[in-house]
């Protein structure tokens, strides 16, 4: 079969990592600590509520992101947190672990030849020490910390597509707002990785659309 594609990149948490998992871990695990349960649902849905807030306030390093993210979602909840514990879900990051499907998928998608690269909202160190869960390479990274901005910002893409240059290039994600909405705007392909079977936003009609990584290795390897 013919590569419909020269590279494909990835949004890395949510997509390939399971940050749901471990965002959820990290804030039971501390607010037990302190004598204070909350069902993990809870928990995801305050978060994904501040972070967005927080990313578009002013340009932030992503470990403060999720410093200040946590100590307003403490508050939101009702624990009294003192901000200098707050750091736990930093702590926690490089921790946090694929999907299952995840390098099984990026290792068939390597082998069928494809270049493979990460546009992630995160800083430098935190991805670095991320990919030492993966069993393949990467290249292009392209880092918030390095365009100053976060997606649904169009950094990412801009200097993905300066390294990249006219290789023909597939974006591949989990994230319908942070990602498909804004690599649709810039007319760049884009897989829908939709794990959580979430509706689209306007503008986020997807090229190709699958349920996990296990379907995107079998759409295109």
């Amino acid at each position: 079969m013919e590569r419909p594609y020269d590279v494909i990149t990835f949004d890395c948490y949510g997509t390939l990592i399971d940050w749901e998992s471990g965002i959820a871990g990290a804030f039971l695990s501390a607010a037990r600590e302190d004598g204070i349960e909350f069902g993990r649902d809870e928990v995801l849905r305050a978060y994904e509520i501040e972070e967005p807030l927080v990313e578009g306030e002013q340009f932030r390093f992503y470990r403060d992101v999720l410093t200040e993210t946590a100590a307003r979602v403490a508050r939101s909840r009702g624990w009294p947190l003192a901000f200098e514990r707050a750091t736990f879900l930093v702590n926690s990051l490089p921790s946090w672990k694929p999907f299952p499907d995840t390098n099984a998928a990026l290792e068939r998608l390597s082998a069928a030849g494809y270049r493979l690269g990460i546009l992630s909202n995160v800083d430098d160190d935190l991805l670095a020490a991320t990919r030492r869960h993966f069993t393949v390479s990467f290249d292009p990274i392209v880092t918030a910390q390095q365009v100053r901005s976060y997606k649904p910002a169009h950094g990412h893409w801009i200097e993905a597509r300066k390294r990249i240059g006219d290789a023909r290039w597939l974006h591949a994600a989990q994230s319908n707002f942070h990602d498909v909405v804004p690599a649709n705007a810039l007319g760049i392909a884009t897989a829908w990785v939709n794990r959580r079977g979430d509706a689209q936003r306007p503008g986020g009609t997807p090229l190709h659309e699958v349920r996990d990584m296990a379907g995107l290795a079998d759409l295109l390897a």
